[in-house]
């Protein structure tokens, strides 16, 4: 009885432990030093308080939020209902480099009492400032854990060493991009403690750009007279490490903008080693008093977003402009060394040797009043709950001693979320056919995760509007199926500008279809890059990454189908033409007097061995009477008649059908040649639902008269299913290939 009664009384022991674990709430002390760590650390201060059953929040605030000549930042964070447990003054002035080291020896020495008096679990640390440096130096040695935001990136100057600094001293690491991710494997840190989470900020970003008040925000800051993308924003830091050249760059971008002649909004510099003297330059140049210019301390990161948002241009060195400015489109343009090694969008212009105030004012003109495709670079909105995941998970009975991972290192295809479940890396594909309308989410090696299927609308508003609500549709499911979406990629018939992502002219068989913008408006809706082609190019590139062509140099895709295109690819690129008009392989000219094109010409290859001539050719022999064979069934109408069923009737011994396909084989051998001697492939693969009818005839016309060192080039069958779709994805999953548009 007595031993019974000892277990039981150790089983409930037991037992209230493990309940008393499972409510015990973490305690996260979020520290932040100026008004831009506060931008990306808000989102995740504000997923903390919102989740008091699993956390307790401490706040402390250093740097130069408690400096009136910044202005005072630490208001903001009261203002956002944010209970402020420790204000610590830190900086020591001078803005010189000894001052810098200064504010780094008296955070260390002010630190240990608020930590200690705070005994987080966990501080939360971000970026690569000097401030963040003490912190997480004062917490390692003090055995607190340290979640470092932002670690792997490259940027330049001694942001980098500061940041690989605390990168080494942190325990865990939520990052924003597979690079940051990458990076962080290669200094051996252990992966299992690695979060692929995105960058906070753009949490906010995404969800809160589109404000109906922007206007009077940006006359708020700009004056009542300036209009929506005509008006600059310019933000230059000093760079620490070459300081003087750093402050000449300020001076000639103050120049060209005064010439540029554009309403501005001038951001005053960072506390950094030569803020002062680029606040000397400004004054000097009569800035602050310029009817043109409007220069402040700071602007509530709400409005900021705005003004960046509608800018027509954004100016200077800041990582805003790399990161948090792609997720709008707006041009940027980037001065100097400071973001050097940056991860960037097609938005930003770097202007690393801005030596001259007419080079910057070159890059002004070039750049403003652009727009350029949403990037998800750093991230898709979904950070914080990632982030607060990852804070869920934290064992805090495991050893604190960090470990490091030596190489080898593991693969990029690593786990990435808190679960360890691989989101797939995949892309939205959309292919733009003349009878169906089809969206797939396709996996990085090619798989087709879903496909949507519908009917092509015949006018432009109502396919317009079924493109968006069919990808948004997918971009919701691909959430359910673990998989993350990178960009979109659009196949669609007729000539393309894939530069512009503009649809130039149209095939007959897509109505309402020329002269389209169809890269902006999905890239408005869904917050993603987008890239466009013609769809014999698309197939060109799906060979490319998934078939026959994967690790060919020179090849040619040849599409036969309803009609014949095509893509060429050479020297392990698309070849698109001065006017976009490359490999129309369909239009190949191989009569003088042939059958009309639906191009309005004559002969041309798709006049014979297209889907439509065929069915063509198919009417006219049963109109005749001279279709049908023995084993065929009963064809009553014309309308039903269709390519197959010529095909059927040549395979059955219909000597009229053969004739028929043995023209059309010849047509299309005799233009594939034309090729062979013009560009000289490789390969040539044919693809479509004919291809597998002209492979043999094809092949035997290029035997037969091709030039001697030409007729062993080899004619094979396309095995993929869907080179529409893949081709489309692959625009964005192959960086390649994304380089060359």
């Amino acid at each position: 009885l007595e031993l019974n009664k000892s277990a039981l009384t150790f089983y409930n022991k037991t037992d209230k432990m493990e309940e008393n674990k499972a409510t015990r709430k973490l305690r996260v002390c979020v520290a932040t030093c100026n008004r831009a760590d506060y931008s990306k650390l808000a989102p995740i201060m504000f997923g903390i308080k919102a989740n008091p059953d699993e956390f307790e929040l401490e706040v402390v605030v250093l740097g130069s939020h408690l400096i009136d000549d910044y202005g005072n930042t630490f208001r903001m964070i009261e203002q956002d209902d944010f209970d402020i447990g420790s204000k610590l003054h830190t900086i020591v002035r001078g803005e010189d480099e000894a001052a810098m080291v200064e504010s780094v020896g008296l955070a260390l020495v002010k630190l240990p009492d608020v930590l200690h008096r705070l005994r987080p679990d966990v501080l939360v640390v971000h970026g690569d400032r000097f401030d963040a440096l003490a912190l997480a130096t004062a917490a390692a040695l003090m055995n607190i854990r340290i979640l470092h935001l932002e670690g792997g990136e490259v940027s330049g100057t001694i942001d980098d060493s500061i940041r690989h600094a605390i990168s080494k001293l942190a325990h865990y690491h939520a990052c924003c991009t597979r690079t940051a991710e990458q990076h962080l494997i290669a200094m051996c840190e252990d992966h299992t403690r690695i979060l692929l989470a995105g960058c906070p900020s753009y949490d906010k970003l995404l969800a809160a750009h589109h404000r109906d008040d922007y206007m009077d925000i940006i006359r708020n800051w700009l004056g009542d007279n300036v209009k929506e993308h005509d008006y600059i924003v310019a933000l230059q830091h000093p760079v620490t490490t070459d300081i003087k050249n750093s402050i000449k760059i300020y001076e000639l971008m103050l120049d060209a903008l005064i010439s540029f002649n554009k309403k501005t909004l001038v951001l005053f510099p960072n506390i950094d080693a030569g803020s002062k003297e680029m606040v000397r330059v400004m004054r000097k140049k009569g800035v602050e008093q310029h009817p043109n210019f409007r220069a402040v301390k700071h602007v509530p990161f709400e409005q900021f977003i705005q003004l960046v948002c509608h800018a027509g241009a954004m100016i200077g060195n800041s990582s805003c402009g790399v990161r948090e400015a792609g997720a709008f489109g707006t041009p940027v343009i980037n001065l100097g060394s400071r973001q050097t090694g940056r991860e960037t969008g097609e938005n930003v212009l770097h202007v690393r040797d801005a030596d001259t105030q007419n080079k910057i004012y070159h890059a002004l003109e070039l750049q403003f009043g652009k727009r350029y495709p949403c990037s998800k670079i750093y991230g898709d909105g979904n950070a914080v709950p990632r982030i607060l995941k990852f804070l869920q998970t934290i064992d805090l009975d495991e050893p604190l001693q960090k470990t490091f991972c030596f190489p080898p290192v593991k693969e990029w295809d690593i786990s990435q979320d808190i679960d360890h479940i691989l989101e797939t890396q995949s892309a939205l594909a959309v292919d733009l056919g003349g009878t169906n309308l089809r969206v797939a989410i396709v996996s990085m090696r090619g798989k087709i995760v879903k496909k949507y299927t519908q009917a092509n609308p015949k006018t432009y508003e109502t396919r317009m509007e079924l493109i968006l609500k069919m990808c948004t549709e997918a971009v919701i499911d691909a959430v359910h199926l673990n998989c993350r979406i990178l960009g979109v990629g659009v196949s669609t018939g007729g000539r393309v500008n894939p530069q512009e992502g503009v649809i130039l002219h149209s095939t007959k068989l897509i109505q309402e279809w020329s002269s389209i913008d169809i890269r902006t408006p999905i890239s408005d809706a869904l917050h993603l890059p987008v890239w466009v082609d013609n769809d014999g190019n698309c197939a060109a590139l799906a060979e490319k990454k998934f078939g026959h062509g994967k690790g060919v140099e020179n090849f040619v895709t040849v599409i036969t189908g309803t009609g014949i295109g095509g893509g060429i690819i050479q020297h392990n690129e698309l070849i698109h033409g001065s006017t976009f008009c490359a490999a129309e392989l369909g239009h190949i000219m191989v009569s003088l007097d042939g059958p009309e094109c639906m191009c309005g010409s004559r002969g041309c290859i798709e006049a014979y061995a297209s889907g439509m001539a065929l069915q063509k050719e198919a009417k006219r022999l049963h109109d005749e009477e001279l279709l049908e064979v023995e084993g065929m069934l009963d064809l009553k109408k014309a309308e039903s008649v269709s390519a197959i069923h010529l095909i059927n009737a040549a395979r059955l011994g219909n000597h009229k059908a053969e004739a028929v396909l043995r023209t059309a084989g010849m047509a299309l051998g005799v233009g594939i040649i034309n090729i062979l001697h013009m560009v000289n492939p490789s390969l040539v693969i044919l693809s479509g639902v004919l291809a597998a009818h002209y492979q043999a005839p094809v092949q035997q016309v290029i035997g037969q008269r091709a030039l001697t060192s030409a007729q062993s080039i080899q004619v094979l069958t396309s095995d993929l299913e869907e080179p529409a779709l893949l081709g489309a994805a692959s625009m964005v999953l192959d960086y390649t290939t994304r380089r060359i548009y």
